[in-house]
């Protein structure tokens, strides 16, 4: 396993967007076939293994937002809940 490019807070930025979107979409399995990637890479990633710069990529993409909005933690917005979206 090689180390990630992606900064500590970079990749902690990740791991909440796909949180986020675990929540949205219901599963784990349904955030990895969105994303292109096995449900068991995306729990270790979730869980501490190096974000790599193609999943953040991904989650962009599939999120609808910039990667530097993933990457600097503008998405999602503080506050917004992850079942309906709405920003308190």
């Amino acid at each position: 396993m090689s180390p990630s490019a992606l900064t500590v807070a970079e990749q902690a930025n990740v791991r909440a967007a796909l949180r986020f979107l675990h929540a949205r979409c219901g599963s784990w399995s349904n955030v990895a076939k969105a994303i292109r990637t096995q449900t068991v890479t995306l729990r270790k990633t979730v869980g501490g293994r190096p974000v790599s710069e193609s999943t953040a990529f991904r989650v962009a993409r599939f999120a609808g937002v910039s990667v530097d909005d993933v990457l600097t933690g503008k998405y999602p917005p503080a506050g917004t809940c992850p079942h309906c979206g709405h920003h308190s």
